[in-house]
């Protein structure tokens, strides 16, 4: 992998970071209905599912998604009934929308990072987009293909980030506005119920492609 390489990679990998994804949606939900501190966890639930793909793709796993129909149907219905869970528990006013100060002050971040960690590695669509696209700036040749996918991986997962954060600090700033005015509280938990339940069935209508 040469400076020249990640002339390239580096600009083509912001832009495709900064086009709206069921990563974005998911950080951008969680800043405006818990907190900036949640938006951030959950970006970095999110960055961390992209280092274990990363692994994945060095290790050669991915390739098993790629090329087995089973496979890959049983990870997206996974991921796309989780997600549609998540819909319909705040739906029906069971979601995780709260906009106390002792729900932004630690109370279930864990689960909030587990959550951004499983909508990246339960959606079948990002195995494929690392096995196609990270070998594009590797070179086979070098004889150390596997370091270079799991670097461009890292580096990747690292930009997703640094962009994710962005996107929680503003949502965590649309979040004070709204926490001024508690009435939205159920109008937030329908909405988000409902961005869950798209990002669902979206992912269930999902084609190998």
């Amino acid at each position: 992998m040469t400076l020249d390489t990640l002339f390239v990679f580096l600009p083509i990998s912001l832009l495709l970071i900064l086009a709206p994804g069921p990563d974005s949606i998911l950080v951008l939900t969680r800043g405006i209905t818990m907190g900036r501190r949640a938006a951030i966890i959950s970006a970095t639930g999110v960055s961390i599912g992209l280092v274990c793909h990363s692994l994945f793709a060095a290790a050669g796993l991915s390739a098993i998604v790629q090329r087995s129909a089973a496979a890959f149907s049983i990870v997206k219905y996974l991921g796309a009934a989780y997600f549609l869970f998540l819909g319909v528990r705040a739906l029906l006013g069971r979601g995780e929308t709260d906009f106390s100060a002792s729900a932004r002050t630690g109370i279930g971040t864990g689960r909030i990072f587990i959550q951004g960690m499983l909508s990246n590695l339960l959606n079948p669509k990002i195995v494929i987009f690392f096995l196609a696209y990270l070998p594009q700036f590797a070179s086979a040749r070098s004889g150390h293909l596997a370091v270079e996918l799991l670097a461009l991986g890292l580096l990747f997962a690292s930009l997703t980030w640094t962009i994710l954060i962005g996107y929680a600090w503003c949502s965590g700033m649309i979040g004070t506005w709204v926490r001024q005015r508690r009435s939205m509280t159920r109008v937030i938990d329908r909405l988000t119920g409902i961005v869950f339940v798209g990002l669902g069935l979206r992912l269930a209508l999902t084609k190998r492609g």
